[in-house]
């Protein structure tokens, strides 16, 4: 039994001097793709990202990142460029907070060259909460009015969904090592999401009299809001009409740059591998 623990013991202590750790940065913007845009970076929702990291570099090529990101997501109708959308008069805003778990693959070794390639995958937890502002300004949150039914009696087949849930990050980007200790790079990152109710927008219209009696009032005006256009139908829509697609779920992505520092000494050279190298370990030289 102490055999096999010192093996496992010199295991782990040979892998982790071999590794590197590093802590990282990260700056951009975040976009959202669902029901209440049309194309996937409209300028007017784009909003800053903001995230830490900590790395650990296993081998040339492998890198496992645990991240923290803030960022904001929104969308509005009012700026579809289809007519019948403009007319439903949705909108929504959500601020995100996200913890993710990724493993990213070098395309080049990293320790021949300076820069290289890169993709990622793996697994994060985030919350949201979608809201909106009433005529005067004043922000409503949209989950507790169950906008399409969610929890009602009535709707046995619309769930309450969670504010906090999974998402499947995936993306890639640019490395380059500025030095042996600093390294700094652009990143697209993608979040496949298990639900369709980011923006609180997804199936069909519930009824406006069970809203009003079981969610008041509010409920109703903001499930519905084509009444406050100028061409809107002031008639509240009939139970089960279209009010969103749920074929496809909602996503939300960061764009922006990485920098990320090593930490401990390196070997002092600016070769762009040697911040992933084994610091500073050196081979002999045949001969000498």
């Amino acid at each position: 039994m102490h055999r096999y623990l010192l093996s496992i013991t010199l295991l782990l202590t040979t892998t982790l001097s071999y590794g590197q750790f590093s802590l990282g940065l990260f700056g951009g913007i975040s976009n959202y793709q669902g029901d209440l845009v049309d194309n996937h970076y409209v300028a007017r929702f784009t909003k800053p990202a903001l995230g830490l990291s900590f790395s650990y570099n296993y081998s040339d090529r492998f890198t496992f990142t645990a991240a923290y990101t803030r960022a904001k997501v929104m969308g509005d109708d009012q700026y579809n460029t289809k007519e019948y959308l403009k007319l439903r008069n949705l909108s929504f805003e959500s601020k995100i907070s996200e913890a993710s778990l990724t493993a990213e693959y070098n395309v080049f070794n990293l320790y021949n060259t300076r820069w290289s390639p890169y993709v990622f995958a793996g697994v994060a937890v985030y919350h949201f909460d979608p809201y909106t502002f009433d005529s005067s300004n004043n922000k409503v949150y949209l989950k507790p009015l169950s906008t399409e039914g969610q929890g009602l009696a009535g709707y046995p087949e619309v769930k309450p969904y969670s504010l906090t849930q999974l998402a499947i990050p995936m993306g890639g980007g640019i490395k380059y090592a500025l030095t042996d200790r600093v390294q700094l790079g652009l990143q697209v990152g993608f979040r496949k999401l298990f639900t369709d109710y980011l923006d609180d927008v997804s199936r069909n219209y519930a009824a406006a009299e069970d809203l009003l009696a079981e969610r008041g009032q509010q409920a109703v005006d903001f499930a519905y809001r084509g009444d406050e256009v100028a061409g809107g139908d002031p008639l509240y829509p009939a139970k089960g009409a279209q009010r969103g697609g749920s074929r496809e779920k909602d996503w939300y992505y960061f764009t922006g740059l990485t920098l990320r520092f090593q930490l401990g000494g390196g070997d002092g050279s600016t070769s762009g591998g040697k911040m992933f190298g084994r610091n500073g370990l050196k081979c002999p030289t045949v001969g000498q």
